[in-house]
């Protein structure tokens, strides 16, 4: 047997995981396409370390321990496979006469999530729990609702026993966190790009298990992860703009320490303070070449950690395509080159980051990488709200012809 690059990183810590990262809705399509695109004599081998990564016949053998979505990803599923969807929405149109456009989209939603549950149903089961999860985002539009996303985040966690609830780290989804966490209802914090983010929703947790243990509610099955999107934090343009107005010239290295050096800091300190919650790498760049040879810094330098990769296509085709030649070893608890942190310093949008105080509660819902990351994921939400509105107005001039 010949092990993908996904193996050989997850062997660099015992309690390492590695997720699939879109709907698993989509997976089987992704393999067909990597497959057919590569040389006859790689198709065997190609093909066998896939179906090891999500296998189909034995979920719970799977590579994969988990899985996050998004709602640009869920429409994504519904997009991938028109036939289905578009004879699933007008059957819930024709049974619910009376169903308002919100609430259409709301139930599509769901069942794309609840879907994608079922596919990882065994291998929570068979690990009791601890792995298959998949994450189910609330709607990003609702990101200072407090009440709202609690009970959208119920409906949610109540489609499937693995479901994880994506919270904003926002001021009110620290909140969020809280209240979720005493009803023993797991949360994967999502729009989470800074130190001060990611610590408010480790103490969240902690807060909200408390009141859980105080309240006798079960903890035996619950899981918290914090993601941190290191690329939705390093390639935004005010970093450069804050960088050019401090005469310091960033490189494409510098940027991507940057985005490494919160992740280890926020690691360390989950680690050493015996938080709950347990880091998760998400938005991943390929990259950079060195000595004529292909990197990828943002997976190779936070392997040998107790976290998760969250992996999407853009980030596993890289990783397959530099294959062997990509080597993995434990460097998560090496230090940030000292010239990175001096210019670091120096910049506002990287001390907001790293530091621990560096951004007050008040502050996470205008944080630049914030913004953007939420009005990238309501296109999701409209999208899909597009694609129902239109089938219901399909169906509604249907019966006027009749």
């Amino acid at each position: 047997m010949i092990e993908s690059p996904i193996e050989r990183l997850a062997k660099t810590h015992p309690d390492l995981e590695v997720w699939w990262d879109s709907s698993p809705l989509v997976y089987r399509q992704w393999v067909r396409k990597m497959v057919d695109r590569v040389e006859p004599a790689r198709k065997p081998v190609l093909t066998e370390q896939l179906a090891r990564l999500f296998n189909e016949e034995n979920p719970a053998e799977s590579v994969f321990r988990g899985c996050t979505t998004n709602p640009p990803l869920s429409w994504q599923a519904v997009q991938s496979d028109p036939e289905f969807w578009n004879q699933w929405v007008d059957e819930l149109i024709k049974s619910s006469p009376g169903l308002s456009l919100n609430e259409a989209v709301w139930m599509t939603y769901k069942e794309v999530v609840k879907r994608g549950a079922q596919m990882y149903l065994p291998i929570f089961e068979a690990s009791k729990g601890r792995f298959g999860w998949i994450s189910g985002q609330l709607d990003p539009r609702l990101f200072t609702e407090t009440e709202r996303m609690v009970r959208d985040a119920e409906e949610l966690s109540a489609l499937s026993p693995n479901v994880m609830i994506k919270v904003p780290a926002s001021m009110q989804g620290i909140e969020v966190v809280k209240t979720l966490t005493s009803k023993g209802i797991s949360t994967n914090t999502t729009v989470c790009f800074t130190l001060p983010q990611i610590l408010a929703s480790a103490n969240a947790a902690m807060d909200g298990i408390k009141i859980a243990e105080k309240n006798g509610t079960r903890l035996n099955r619950w899981r918290a992860v914090i993601t941190m999107m290191i690329g939705r934090l390093t390639e935004h343009e005010v970093l450069d703009v804050q960088a050019e107005r401090k005469n310091i010239e960033l490189s494409w290295q510098d940027k991507h320490w940057f985005g490494i050096a919160v992740f280890r800091r926020a690691y360390r300190i989950l680690t050493e303070g015996g938080y709950a919650s347990k880091m998760l790498a998400c938005s991943m760049r390929v990259g950079p070449n060195v000595a004529g040879k292909m990197r990828f810094w943002d997976v190779q330098k936070l392997a040998g950690g107790d976290i998760v990769y969250t992996c999407p296509p853009y980030v596993l085709e890289p990783l397959f395509e530099i294959g062997d030649d990509l080597e993995f070893e434990p460097e998560i608890k090496k230090g940030v080159p000292k010239d990175v942190l001096e210019k670091m310093k120096k910049i506002p949008f990287c001390i907001q980051a790293y530091d621990p105080d560096g951004l007050a509660l008040e502050q996470f819902n205008t944080h630049p990488s914030t913004l953007s990351t939420i009005e990238n994921f309501s296109k999701g939400f409209a999208g899909l709200e597009k694609y129902i509105s239109e089938q219901m107005a399909s169906r509604h001039q249907k019966a006027l012809s009749n």
